[in-house]
């Protein structure tokens, strides 16, 4: 006789602890060994096996484009999937919940606090930015979290760290970290609610804050989510990283050295302003733009005004515009724009003189 069919659903099974933990284990260890080899595999396989001249222009951009793409694809990989994990234990409520109700000034550094753990592009923080708004959150507050999170990233720093060493990534995270800050006090002091489209504001109010049911994950669940959205970002990110590394290797190779120092060189007191303005249109993440900062940094253009073109093609770009469009009016937008971008100008020159 048949055994009779349970229609009652089968408890959740547990996998191994060592299950869970030893395919990220694996994959850091051999993402490790890859970046710690990367410089000379390729210098072993460009001029030992395929017999390519490291002086030549098609040898060094080959050699840049291939060591940058490996290294900033595991650097994005190991810190996408870090962050994923860390941030799996602090909710959107109660990220709102944490930025309401600050004095002026506290909500500010708190909001630029979550906006540098939130590895966000400056379009993909927008969503975060309209929740925070229509929760309540002052909408100077808000704005320091729209600069901080594609500004100042876990990605953007390591990869300064790794291209550039310590200095520049300190400088850099506590300067955009200041802009952040100060330009949202600054906004916040021109009574920008009255710039925002009324349905937002409608929503205050509106807004409960409150855990999903008050349950917690398992660590197998948050190690699943973190992949699941590493794998994710890289295969919307790729193409464009590809198209800026080998615009970076482009350069690397083929620019002359002179076009770039005339443009935005040490001899042109411009330099740092035709940085910000080139780089406000773009739209790209730092791993995107690091490539394209590397090359032009060996070509001879100073560290300030390159920093200053990667803050602004990270923090401000035509697509965040748009979409902020939908919530913002357009005066609050061109002062959001000036306020950041100037604060980025002063950060270039400043980078120039210390640096």
């Amino acid at each position: 006789m048949p055994e009779p069919i349970s229609l009652m659903p089968a408890p959740p099974q547990q996998r191994p602890r060592w299950r869970v933990w030893a395919p990220p284990a694996a994959a850091y260890a051999a993402g490790g060994l890859l970046y710690a080899v990367n410089g000379r595999l390729w210098d072993t396989l460009l001029w030992d096996v395929v017999g390519l001249d490291p002086a030549s222009r098609l040898g060094g951009a080959l050699h840049f484009f291939l060591y940058d793409t490996v290294k900033i694809l595991l650097l994005l990989a190991g810190i996408v999937y870090a962050i994923t994990v860390a941030r799996s234990f602090i909710t959107p409520e109660r990220m709102r919940a944490m930025l309401g109700g600050k004095r002026e000034g506290v909500g500010n550094a708190i909001a630029a606090t979550l906006g540098v753990a939130a590895p966000f592009c400056s379009c993909s923080a927008v969503p975060g930015f309209i929740g925070f708004v229509s929760a309540g959150v002052p909408l100077g507050v808000t704005m320091s979290f729209l600069i901080a999170s594609p500004l100042v990233n876990e990605v953007a720093l390591v990869l300064l760290l790794g291209s550039f060493g310590l200095g520049p990534a300190v400088l850099y995270a506590v300067t955009g970290f200041a802009i952040a800050v100060i330009a949202g006090l600054v906004i916040g002091r021109m009574n920008p609610e009255r710039w925002v489209e009324p349905f937002v504001l409608e929503a205050r109010g509106r807004t409960a804050v409150a855990m999903a049911g008050g349950l917690r994950p398992a660590w197998s669940d948050r190690l699943d989510l973190a992949r699941t959205e590493t794998v994710a970002l890289l295969r919307k990110i790729w193409p464009w990283l590809l198209a800026g590394i080998g615009i970076g290797a482009f350069i690397h190779g083929w620019v002359p050295e002179d076009l770039i120092a005339t443009i935005a060189g040490s001899d042109n007191p411009f330099g740092v302003l035709a940085a910000v303005a080139l780089g406000v249109p773009l739209y790209s993440g730092a791993a995107g733009v690091l490539p394209l900062v590397d090359a032009l940094f060996a070509k001879g253009v100073p560290m300030g005004t390159l920093l200053a073109f990667m803050m602004a093609t990270v923090a401000l770009s035509v697509p965040e515009m748009v979409i902020l469009r939908r919530v913002l009016r357009p005066r609050l937008i061109a002062i959001f724009v000036a306020v950041v971008a100037a604060g980025i100008v002063a950060a270039g020159y400043l980078f120039n003189a210390v640096l």
